[in-house]
């Protein structure tokens, strides 16, 4: 059994996505939490992610907390969806190295950009140029990050990139990757669960 603790259009709602992906049972557990980008709401006790936050996951009696965790967790654990590169797979290791990058590069820069911290740091101004590159030269190999083939990654990337698209410059290559994710049936299927329209949702 698969409980998602979930808060509308909040970093939870790609994990709606990533189980239509998966096209496994679940159910959405309602949950309040505090959105510090507008203030509002109050962390819920029974949400029993560690910080009251979201995404929270129960999974046959395991807790498994944040986007990154949930997407390695569940992406392994049904295989044969094909959103994670087996152990022994060639593309195992660019699929890990676009969930570390997205964490660890992709996140920062995002928030930079929102929070207009570009132009006062050249450090950050520089990584986020670095990961406007990093993402369109991907895309100008293929459809997604890996190329022709959809992972978890992507799930992660493009709900970010939805949610926080005016962080970055204008990018026909951006645009037509939000489009396609956008497009998958699944998607619709999660951002309609979601109660939120398209996919603009929390990073």
């Amino acid at each position: 059994m698969i409980t998602l603790y979930h808060a509308p259009q909040s970093r939870s709602s790609r994990m709606i996505w990533l189980l239509e992906e998966l096209g496994v049972p679940y159910a959405i557990e309602p949950v309040s939490i505090f959105r510090p980008m507008t203030g509002e709401g109050v962390p819920d006790a029974a949400n029993p992610h560690p910080d009251k936050r979201v995404p929270a996951l129960l999974h046959n009696g395991v807790l498994v907390a944040e986007s990154l965790a949930i997407v390695l967790h569940l992406a392994e654990h049904f295989p044969e969806a094909g959103l994670a590169p087996a152990i022994g797979d060639p593309d195992r290791g660019a699929y890990l190295t676009w969930l570390a990058w997205y964490v660890a590069e992709f996140e920062p820069a995002l928030f930079a950009g929102m929070a207009g911290e570009l132009p006062g740091s050249p450090q950050k101004r520089r990584a986020h140029e670095a990961v406007v590159r990093r993402l369109e030269t991907a895309l100008a190999r293929g459809p997604y990050a890996m190329g022709e083939r959809f992972s978890g990654a992507d799930i992660l990337i493009a709900s970010a990139l939805g949610f926080g698209r005016a962080a970055f410059p204008a990018s026909e290559a951006f645009e037509a990757y939000l489009e396609r994710c956008r497009a998958r049936p699944a998607a619709l299927r999660g951002a309609a669960r979601d109660g939120a329209s398209g996919l603009q949702q929390g990073a």
